[in-house]
């Protein structure tokens, strides 16, 4: 919802591609997270997958970007704002982006239960209003031009790439679901599932609802626009209402709720560990839910909008930032099965050292990919500020570890 109009200002008509592609980098990218979840709990989540498998101080340094790839709180917001506004045209874009961040912090910090089962409701709803649009799209279009050169790989091979880059944002939301591990009844199990099939389910959705988007009207007039252009023109006026509010804001309200539910878990491991003030890791008597990071992270998610970032830009900024945090987790996942060997070769999953070795430098190689594409899209004063954020946060891990206020514990379960 919030990346397919971007995509296709990257690509033009092949942005399904770009879709089908992003999920494959996707599934061989969290294919270690997923594997790694087999063999033990992790009550930090990510952050606790990598004190598992590298030197403790790389949880300081994962600790300090993370906080940097949840600037896409704001990117979910500003896109319902785009969605909301022609129902809501008097209302400003940056009014209802922060309303609905309100809405969804105030629901989180009552407690995850509290939203659980409307969420359940939403992406039902939000499976039948993609699905209603294809198929009417689809009606109404005409393949035997969606092809054409003009409008095909509109930047070659190279704009295809950074469309498939961009899009694992979009393709890759599964992966938060590894924040849940204290949580879950049985994360040994259902985490790695959820992340393979639902990956899966969404490459497919995703891939038909971009042939729309991109299919129905010329390219120029779609490009980086949201979806409401085609939905207006393909869907009877009951259906578009319902593809606006029962897709487009379902999706984004649910992604937005899924990632405040979620960011805190590896900073309260994090500030008990001593890497942050430990009053962060403040769980609320009552509500059982960590208030203060809440209010931490809703405020990470609230500077963009004020300071008027656009999506793509956002965007482009966690996913070049995540790709060293991603790596990370990759390499966790190749030491710690050789540390924790009895436990992997128990595992479900398990993998000879062979292919496991083939599995982690195909991962880290598509980060590296990735990081090259968006990079060359950003002026390079942005990617060299970035580079400086890395070498900070790597000072801030070594400095603060050596100090010998940073005890790292081991925050996850083995099986047995």
């Amino acid at each position: 919802m919030s990346l397919t109009g971007v995509a296709i200002g990257m690509t033009g008509r092949s942005v399904p591609i770009a879709f089908v592609l992003s999920a494959l980098m996707v599934l061989t990218t969290n294919m270690p997270l997923a594997l790694i979840n087999t063999i033990a709990r992790y009550q930090g989540g990510a952050y606790s997958i990598i004190g598992s498998g590298l030197n403790k101080k790389f949880t300081g340094m994962y600790s300090v970007l993370f906080v940097l790839t949840n600037l896409s709180l704001s990117m979910y917001t500003l896109s319902f704002a785009d969605y909301a506004l022609p129902f809501l045209p008097m209302v400003p874009r940056k009014a209802l982006a922060i309303g609905l961040l309100v809405i969804i912090y105030g629901l989180n910090y009552r407690g995850i239960d509290k939203f659980s089962q409307f969420q359940n409701v939403i992406v039902l709803s939000l499976v039948v209003a993609l699905a209603t649009f294809s198929v009417y799209g689809m009606l109404n279009m005409d393949m035997s031009t969606y092809y054409n050169t003009e409008t095909f790989m509109t930047d070659g091979v190279l704009g295809l790439l950074t469309a498939t880059a961009q899009l694992t944002f979009a393709t890759g939301g599964a992966n938060v679901i590894a924040n849940l591990s204290a949580e879950a009844k049985n994360p040994t199990r259902d985490i790695p599932m959820v992340m393979i099939t639902s990956t899966i389910g969404v490459a497919v959705l995703y891939a038909f609802m971009a042939t729309i988007a991109a299919g129905i009207l010329p390219v120029d007039q779609v490009a980086n626009q949201p979806l409401t252009l085609v939905a207006e023109r393909v869907l009877p006026r009951a259906l578009y209402v319902f593809f606006i509010i029962g897709g487009a804001w379902f999706a984004l309200i649910s992604t937005l709720n899924s990632q405040l539910a979620t960011c805190t878990k590896p900073l309260i491991q994090a500030a008990k560990d001593g890497w942050f003030p430990e009053g962060l890791a403040y769980i609320h008597p009552k509500y059982r839910t960590p208030t203060r990071l809440l209010t931490f992270f809703f405020i990470v998610g609230l500077i963009p909008v004020l300071l008027g970032l656009d999506i793509s830009f956002i965007s482009r900024t966690v996913t070049f930032v995540g790709t060293v945090n991603n790596s990370m987790i990759v390499l966790s996942f190749y030491y710690a099965t050789k540390k924790y060997s009895e436990q992997w070769k128990k595992s479900p999953l398990h993998l000879s050292e062979g292919p496991k070795t083939l599995l982690v430098v195909a991962a880290i190689a598509i980060y590296l990919l990735q990081a090259f594409l968006m990079g060359r899209s950003l002026p390079l004063y942005y990617v060299a500020g970035n580079v400086v954020v890395f070498i900070l946060a790597y000072t801030f891990a070594t400095t603060k570890y050596n100090s010998g206020k940073v005890n790292v514990s081991q925050s996850y379960t083995l099986n047995d």
